[in-house]
């Protein structure tokens, strides 16, 4: 299978070759991950999650993970060390998924979450009777996919993960048909082709819910934990990582705690003084109306980018294009706003989309006030900072960018890519942005709460038995969330543990900074911050000696 012609020269010898077959054989299991990276030569392929193939791809994996273990150290490159032990976690972390947290058996989403068309959309990478046609392929596709879905999925599935299938599962037959509407500017042919596919697609999808909301639903139980052992396996497949979990529990609490102390410093200092939560409270009124939504956002951005410029933050690469979209329908059940980025083979260009959550119009006004109050003008830079200027959007253009080896660009570290757009908001009122007006940094305060506790809650569900009351209080107490959104996020982390991963990564990025700013980069950050975004999204229990090496 073809599967890197657009890549760049992945190496040399038997690595180099390794290196390609580990890359394929991942992407083999994944494809919609080659997709996002901008390989689209799997375009409109789902995976085969038969219990034959993922038992074949398994004893492959670990045939190939066999060899990279065997490939002898070269000192004449030291860091292809780093590379070897890359294509380590690349085949450790599916395996993790299969055979240890068991997915495919607990999780309908990692079937309905393979259905998406976004990628087909959002950017001009082929012409669209190429792209409408890897729709087409995805549609036809979707009734084979959730049959193993049906006899693969246990009887007994934690809740949380049902409700959540359902939710997001709702949405899909929508968003099926946005794409039908995209593809009318390309005529009616094209438009026929997709609506013969979409009609088939929908029923299967309705009767995966129904079954779902019917049969298991009814069953489903509160037993979602990975348990201490897993965890730790998780930790290190996902980011190399082989730091006691209670150290890093330590950590996120002391940064909570330093986190709350400067809230309440802001609060106190305020004439006449107040409290955090009436701090808070201020910032909800100043927002955007409904149809200036997208526009703020689109003004933050330039700001944004202007900001990170003059303060020399980072190089921005150039031409360094960002628009604001509303989100796919699809998604809104889970997502504020988000960051569709290019991906490092994308051939399209360096555009990215900065997703917004629009207010439904069919909700009533009480609700839609609530909805654009957490759009409020300092949290919605806050978020712009995060997602674009100087976090997701630019770290992507350096990836795109990142040192010319493959697994390099293949590899993306959650803790890394979140790590570093959290870290941005904390560096930004660091740098005085907005004069660092109190605004500005309770907004950014409010959020590192937010992903302190989700760290702190991660752990406590899935290692020490708290429950979901216990996680929402502690949402509720240290984040200052009222409780239906507390709720929200205590109920994420029982099926994504990994939302440790924003204050997990911004640590080791302070750690680092701490330790290699004056005695490599002269106190420069435009220089620690370019070297670090030079790795490409690599793993952060490996910072520590990529860092060292440079």
């Amino acid at each position: 299978m073809e599967t890197t012609g657009t890549a760049a020269s992945a190496g040399s010898g038997e690595a180099g070759e390794l290196e390609r077959s580990i890359v394929d054989h991942v992407f083999r299991l994944q494809p919609g991950y080659a997709v996002f990276l901008g390989l689209h030569q799997y375009d409109g392929l789902l995976p085969d999650l038969s219990e034959a193939f993922t038992e074949r791809w398994t004893a492959e994996a670990e045939h190939l993970l066999e060899q990279v273990r065997a490939v002898p150290a070269d000192p004449a490159q030291p860091d292809r060390g780093f590379d070897h032990l890359l294509l380590e976690l690349l085949l450790e972390s599916p395996r993790f998924d299969l055979l240890e947290s068991r997915e495919l058996e607990r999780n309908p989403m990692s079937y309905l979450g393979a259905l998406s068309l976004t990628s087909y959309m959002v950017r001009e990478y082929a012409p669209l009777g190429q792209r409408v046609a890897a729709m087409v392929r995805t549609l036809e596709g979707v009734p084979r996919l959730l049959e193993q879905g049906r006899r693969r999925l246990g009887t007994q599935l934690p809740k949380p993960f049902v409700e959540l299938s359902l939710a997001i599962g709702s949405g899909l037959p929508t968003h099926f048909q946005e794409a039908e509407s995209y593809a009318r500017s390309g005529g009616a042919e094209l438009v026929s082709r997709l609506a013969e596919v979409r009609g088939v697609a929908e029923g299967s999808v309705r009767e995966f819910l129904g079954w779902l909301k019917s049969d298991l639903l009814p069953r489903s139980v509160d037993d979602f934990a990975l348990g201490p052992e897993r965890y730790r396996r998780l930790l290190w497949v996902r980011e190399g990582i082989r730091t006691p979990v209670d150290e890093i529990l330590r950590a996120g609490r002391a940064d909570l705690e330093g986190n709350q102390a400067r809230l309440e410093e802001l609060a106190r200092g305020r004439r006449p003084p107040t409290s955090p939560a009436a701090l808070l409270d201020d910032l909800y009124p100043r927002h955007p109306t409904a149809d200036r939504l997208l526009a703020t956002a689109g003004e933050m951005v330039e700001e944004m980018r202007k900001f990170t410029a003059d303060h020399h933050l980072a190089t921005i690469p150039g031409p360094a294009l960002c628009r604001v979209e509303e989100t796919p329908t699809y998604g809104r059940s889970l997502s504020t706003a988000s960051m569709n980025p290019p991906g490092p083979f994308d051939v399209s260009g360096d555009v990215g989309v900065y997703y917004i959550t629009p207010v439904d119009p069919a909700w009533t006004p009480e609700r839609q006030e609530e909805w654009l109050r957490v759009f409020n003008d300092a949290m919605l830079l806050n978020i712009t900072a995060h997602e674009v200027f100087p976090g997701h959007y630019l770290q992507f253009l350096h990836h795109r960018r990142a040192a010319n080896r493959l697994v390099r660009k293949v590899f993306l570290s959650a803790a890394f890519t979140e790590g570093w757009a959290h870290y941005c908001e904390q560096l930004t009122i660091e740098q005085d942005l907005r004069h660092r007006s109190v605004e500005a940094e309770a907004a950014q305060l409010h959020d590192a709460l937010l992903r302190n506790c989700r760290l702190v809650a991660s752990i406590g569900l899935h290692t020490e038995g708290m429950d979901l009351e216990s996680a929402t209080q502690l949402f509720m107490r240290e984040g200052h969330l009222e409780r239906l959104p507390a709720e929200r996020e205590a109920i994420r982390g029982t099926f994504n543990p990994e939302y440790f991963c924003y204050t997990l990564g911004k640590l080791a990025i302070l750690e680092a900074r701490t330790k290699y700013l004056a005695s490599k980069f002269d106190g420069s950050l435009l220089r620690f911050h370019d070297r670090l975004l030079s790795f490409g999204s690599p793993p952060v229990g490996l910072l520590d000696g990529l860092l060292a090496a440079g």
